[in-house]
């Protein structure tokens, strides 16, 4: 079988229009399709070589929360990668500048961010450590919390050459 990564992801949203605006101000995506009614938005990442990324379809402003995880089966989260540490506390800031950041988490192999849009649906901000610096922990489900300004130090150090005992 050849499948190869993710392409893109389907939400119902209560308004798409809504959505649209969050993830331009907020993550930088850029419209590639509007609906000229509102009824659906195809985005891609700013970084993304991809068609579109995200589309959200509009269902109205009745629809209820989303019991995904409580009471019903459903997706958890969907999570957007970026290239450096650097631009996960740019994203951070951008987060928090609107309210969304929900929680931060150390898991080894990936820095994470946790955020909500502005349905409530969860979605995830995070950068993927080199896969040299993985070790032991690749295997290992890791939830720590996540100190941004000291990984910053130890990712400077380690991709200048200086190793752990440096």
């Amino acid at each position: 079988m050849g499948i190869s990564r993710m392409n893109h992801a389907v939400l119902y949203v209560r308004d798409a229009r809504r959505q649209q605006r969050f993830y331009a101000e907020v993550l930088g995506f850029s419209t590639v399709i509007d609906h000229p009614d509102g009824a659906f938005v195809f985005m891609r990442g700013p970084d993304s070589a991809n068609h579109h990324d995200i589309a959200f379809f509009t269902i109205g402003a009745d629809a209820a929360p989303s019991e995904a995880g409580q009471r019903t089966v459903g997706m958890y989260h969907i999570a957007w990668e970026v290239g450096t540490l650097d631009e996960l506390v740019d994203v951070r800031e951008r987060l928090r500048a609107a309210g969304a950041l929900v929680g931060a988490s150390d898991h080894g192999a990936n820095k994470s961010l946790y955020a909500k849009d502005p349905d409530g649906l969860e979605f995830e901000v995070m950068w993927l450590v080199p896969a040299d610096r993985w070790g032991d922990e690749e295997n290992e489900a890791i939830i720590r919390p996540l100190d941004l300004d000291a990984e910053l130090l130890v990712d400077a150090r380690l991709s200048s050459g200086g190793g752990a005992g440096s």
